[in-house]
């Protein structure tokens, strides 16, 4: 029975061009319900009567924590879940169970620590974040009731992947789906009915995580699932350490992700100040719906390159390969280009003051020109990740943010002023996005080569 389940997704025998797209929809709406959970905190929170941007801004500080807690998700979801397609195209359906069993141990052991951690030192870490007097109070309690659901955060993003692994994007996307509607009913009553501000907008999420992760294991734990999550299988092995060398890569770039925020909200209160820092958590904010398509366009592409290459017909992985490519560098132009051509308007989604629509209408254009370029990036870890080439992945993870956009941010302002971290980013993501595709092309023919001799 799972196999056959495994094999009725079609991810080795449809024709790919339209496997990827159908695969890749489901994707796109669940990654966009679950960017919504921060997209949603902040549209209501940046319009509560009177503090609405104070609030909003403690809230953006906090972002950086929600991507740490994220991240860790990925290093165990998004590594095990590659490793498990790769099994499923091997034929090997056991030991793909095993491996989703085993990362759900750890899943519930790492959402555990960082519960007790970020909890004990939340205030003095939102402080070196860049928390000022007027911000710090919003931030303390937003992220208090947020970390009691970090368990479920942990389950139901990490979990998730195994279901989008099997080619299960639409079963994937309902998951997100049910959380999001649940989020989107409640933050509005807890927020301005029930009185709760920021802590409202906590508790809906912790409630909305909740439902979903029940979801996800159910169906997990069903017939339904051609790996299935069985009580046995929730232990701790050294099958984790293949998938977690595969999750480092997008652990990497969300940890470093949540460092440069960091590096940002605390440069741009010490040269701008908290209307700097509304602006970049407005912009971020934006940055995740063209974040949401690129990511879905990789999940749901993703398994049809790993069950393929696992399978080893090199001829299904290389269509995928060109989908990965042609999908990330369009979708991120295209959505780049309407932001940057319409800042103002987007900004007054989240606010309605002047000089904050006036520093993201001034700066979007400049922080989102060289995403389109940095989509060749984006397909090129979409490729090496559903290969499983881990290193190579870790190295380019690693390149954008820490070896180039950290220092750059640090740096520039010290020349050019508070504009230099904003310009900080274009050159960061074109430059990384060459490196990554010349450094693909070879990469590749030494993989097709290697497999060409056994």
């Amino acid at each position: 029975m799972a196999a056959t389940n495994a094999l009725d997704s079609g991810l080795g025998t449809k024709p790919v061009p339209r496997l990827a797209l159908a695969l890749s929809v489901p994707t796109i709406v669940a990654q966009g319900a679950n960017a919504s959970y921060t997209i949603i905190d902040r549209l209501f929170i940046g319009h509560i009567p009177g503090h609405g941007n104070d609030a909003m801004t403690g809230v953006g500080i906090c972002f950086p924590i929600l991507l740490a807690v994220s991240a860790f998700a990925s290093l165990i979801g998004a590594g095990g879940a590659p490793r498990a397609s790769i099994e499923l195209g091997r034929g090997n359906f056991k030991k793909a169970e095993r491996i989703l069993g085993t990362s759900t141990a750890f899943l519930i052991a790492t959402a555990l620590a960082l519960t007790v951690i970020l909890q004990l030192a939340k205030r003095p870490i939102l402080v070196a974040f860049g928390a000022s007097e007027a911000t710090l109070g919003y931030a303390i309690d937003f992220i208090g009731v947020y970390l009691i659901g970090t368990l479920f955060v942990q389950l139901t993003l990490g979990l998730n992947n195994f279901i989008s692994a099997q080619g299960k994007t639409t079963i994937a996307m309902v998951s997100v789906l049910l959380g999001t509607g649940v989020s989107l009913a409640l933050d509005p009553v807890f927020i301005f009915v029930f009185g709760w501000g920021v802590r409202g907008a906590a508790a809906a999420n912790v409630i909305a995580q909740l439902v979903s992760t029940l979801w996800i294991v159910a169906f997990l734990a069903s017939g339904r699932s051609a790996i299935r999550l069985r009580p046995r299988d929730i232990r701790f092995d050294r099958l984790i350490l293949p998938a977690l060398a595969l999750g480092l890569a997008p652990f990497i770039m969300q940890i470093t992700e949540c460092l440069i925020n960091v590096v940002f909200n605390v440069g741009l209160q010490r040269y701008g100040g908290d209307d700097y820092v509304t602006s970049i958590t407005i912009i971020t904010s934006l940055m995740q719906i063209v974040s949401v398509l690129t990511a879905g366009f990789q999940q749901g592409i993703q398994p049809i390159i790993g069950y393929n290459f696992g399978a080893r017909d090199m001829d299904r992985v290389r269509q995928a390969i060109r989908m990965a490519f042609l999908t990330q560098i369009v979708s991120a132009t295209a959505l780049v280009s309407i932001l940057a051509a319409f800042p103002g308007f987007f900004a007054g989604w989240f606010t309605d003051k002047p000089d904050v629509i006036a520093i993201v209408t001034r700066m979007m254009p400049i922080f989102v020109s060289g995403w389109g370029i940095f989509g060749i990036q984006m397909g090129v870890q979409c490729s090496l990740v559903g290969m499983g080439q881990a290193k190579l992945s870790i190295f380019l993870a690693i390149l954008r943010k820490v070896i180039l956009l950290v220092p750059l941010a640090l740096v520039l302002p010290y020349w050019i002023g508070v504009n230099g971290i904003f310009i900080a980013e274009p050159i960061s993501d074109a430059t990384s996005g060459i490196v990554a595709g010349i450094l693909f092309f070879f990469t590749y023919r030494r993989i097709r080569a290697q497999l060409a001799e056994r």
